[in-house]
């Protein structure tokens, strides 16, 4: 696999369906670690960008429930507590003690999870939604494809706020 100078995979130019969205995904979830590497717990911690209180902490922590939720809730019908308290169901509420090393075990370990219970189904397998995410879908389940399109969706979008928030704390900017 193509690597970038920064060392995240290129997705291929030509590839099925399935090898194209995860090597999407991956490169997305590279991004995300990318743009926390190289600072110190403090700068993980500022919300640079006001008035949003988001920061890149919250942020690895936030993708961790999103892993979760998707994968393990969704797809695969396991009921699991949110990963970082029932408390901080949205992974964006930060907690002293808890820094990058620990926030990025919790996301990774996710995010392994995920892999391995996707690893032999089909896109077209379907996961059952609850009825609130149902309403906003407008069904009560969703392929193993919608998912997948929708981690893409959902990190790409985070990608951008990463983006935001690094470039206010260091001066970082770029992919």
């Amino acid at each position: 696999m193509k690597m970038t100078p920064d060392g995240r995979p290129i997705p291929p130019a030509h590839a099925d369906e399935r090898a194209m969205l995860e090597t999407w995904l991956d490169f997305h979830r590279a991004t995300l670690a990318l743009k926390c590497s190289g600072l110190e717990d403090e700068q993980l911690r500022l919300a640079s960008a006001p008035p949003s209180p988001m920061t890149l902490l919250g942020l690895v922590q936030h993708l961790a429930e999103v892993e979760r939720n998707w994968f393990q809730r969704v797809f695969a019908g396991q009921a699991l507590p949110p990963v970082f308290g029932e408390d901080n169901g949205d992974g964006f509420a930060l907690h002293p003690g808890r820094g990058l090393e620990e926030a990025m075990t919790a996301w990774q370990t996710e995010i392994a999870r995920g892999r391995e219970l996707i690893a032999t189904a089909s896109l077209d397998d379907s996961g059952h939604l609850s009825e609130q995410e149902a309403g906003h879908v407008g069904d009560e389940g969703v392929s193993l494809r919608w998912i997948m399109v929708h981690m893409i969706e959902e990190y790409a979008r985070h990608n951008g706020h990463a983006d935001l928030i690094r470039e206010r704390v260091d001066g970082a900017a770029g992919t």
